[in-house]
């Protein structure tokens, strides 16, 4: 039976896990339109602002369908 011995070295611990310093804060928001603005119609500009605003004030990143209804019929559609 042989004797074997394990070498092992280890690399200094890194955390990567820290939060950036508030300067290093990016400073957009990752939202579903962002930038396709440009070649909607003006309703549908309108909806996607309306969405974008809602994403922000409310901190979500993706909308429910419920949520959906209810920034449609903040804009004044209604069920005919």
């Amino acid at each position: 039976m042989m004797n074997q011995t394990a070498t092992v070295t280890t690399a200094p611990f890194v955390d990567r896990r820290s939060t950036r310093p508030p300067a290093e804060t990016p400073v957009f928001e990752r939202r579903q339109f962002t930038n396709s603005h440009e070649g909607l119609s003006p309703k549908a500009q309108e909806l996607a602002l309306a969405i974008d605003q809602y994403k922000l004030r409310n901190r979500r990143r993706f909308i429910t369908y419920e949520e959906m209804y209810e920034i449609i019929t903040s804009l004044g559609y209604t069920q005919s």
